[in-house]
């Protein structure tokens, strides 16, 4: 693999969408967003759509991201990738080549794409790709082991805990360590799916059921009073972060619904109104916790402002939302990098990565050699 500004001919990037998660619909939104941004006069963009089965499909219809709102299966469409070192997606039925990849955009979000499943077969077929590596995206997916590793960093979090689904659960002793009103999610999802508010025991059972469906591993969370504050991280080894966002959600919690269906469910504050102070501590924050969880290429960080001053991270999504009205874009777009200026950077760094590690030794070395 050779730096991109030494190819001869356009880089092929590859945008990899859709997945086997519940996140799947708003993959193919933040798809067809970054596509329509992407500069063809740079770049050959070829899409690989994954099924809710799993199954990989070359996308070749102009008019798919206005037609379609998920990956269709189409068996004469089906590929298949081999980490055999030459980065080509082939064609199932006749082993064709249906292209052979310089860079990989991972826009899968959630589960077998955000958690590092995807990343390590990408490692392995010697594809350079956007974002974070396996480590960075598993820690960040899993939202008991970010707060773990934050909080051991001395790094603050809400109140917090954790059931598997095969745990007995003392629902009094979840109330008097946490006070109701709480928040019960899945530890490995994003997008507030399967997340419930509870206000007292039965509710309380009930978003432990509906969780369930959706981890085998759920977190309980304190309600945290405070503004919700979020900021886009963009770097390898010298990140910056943007200026802070705000979500102003109608009625208190930022659902799915209101992110992504109901217009009026929330607005976004970009940028916050925020006291420079402030403004400059959670940007410091959102750096540190992208350094202590290893995250590359790009991340936003989430956390509350609370009413005294002080700030509790939430979570951090190492493929944070690309649809036309994402925080992460937006807060790059207020600050005059346009999304296709974005979209460059970011091919960027996943090629210095990529570089970097190629230069490691895979062998070992004895002493004056």
């Amino acid at each position: 693999m050779v730096s991109i500004e030494k190819v001869s001919r356009r880089p092929l990037l590859l945008l990899i969408f859709g997945g086997r998660s519940a996140e799947h619909e708003v993959s193919v939104r933040s798809a067809a967003n970054v596509a329509s941004a992407i500069d063809g006069g740079k770049y050959d963009l070829r899409l690989a759509g994954i099924d809710k089965k799993g199954r990989w499909v070359r996308i070749d219809d102009p008019d798919f991201f206005r037609t379609h709102t998920v990956v269709p299966y189409r068996r004469e469409k089906e590929l298949f990738l081999v980490p055999d070192g030459s980065r080509t997606l082939r064609s199932f039925s006749d082993h064709k080549p249906f292209c052979t990849v310089d860079i990989a955009f991972p826009l899968i979000h959630g589960s077998n794409g955000e958690d590092g499943t995807l990343q390590g077969l990408l490692q392995l077929a010697g594809i350079p790709f956007v974002g974070s590596d396996v480590l960075g995206s598993a820690v960040c997916m899993d939202k008991d082991f970010t707060k773990r590793l934050l909080r051991d960093a001395g790094i603050p979090v809400g109140r917090f805990l954790v059931f598997r689904s095969c745990d007995a659960v003392d629902k009094a002793a979840v109330r008097d360590e946490l006070g109701y009103p709480l928040f019960v999610k899945p530890a490995n999802l994003g997008s507030s799916v399967g997340i419930r508010r509870a206000h007292n025991e039965e509710e309380l059972a009930s978003a432990m059921e509906n969780a369930f469906r959706y981890d085998t591993k759920i977190l309980v969370e304190e309600e945290i009073q405070g503004r919700e504050i979020e900021c886009a991280v963009l770097g390898n080894e010298k990140p910056v972060a943007s200026a802070p966002g705000e979500i102003i959600p109608a009625d208190g919690f930022y659902s799915y619904e209101a992110k992504y269906i109901n217009e009026d469910g929330a607005r976004l504050a970009v940028p916050a109104s925020l006291h420079e102070k402030d403004a400059g501590r959670i940007r410091s924050l959102a750096v540190r916790c992208y350094a202590v969880l290893g995250c590359a290429g790009m991340a936003r960080v989430d956390c509350f402002l609370q009413h005294g001053g002080g700030l509790l991270v939430n979570e951090i999504n190492t493929i944070p939302g690309f649809t036309s009205i994402s925080m992460y874009p937006k807060l790059f777009e207020a600050a005059g990098m346009p999304v296709s200026e974005l979209i460059d950077r970011l091919i960027r760094f996943g090629i210095e990565r990529y570089e970097r590690h190629e230069k490691l030794l895979r062998a070992f070395a004895r002493r004056g050699e």
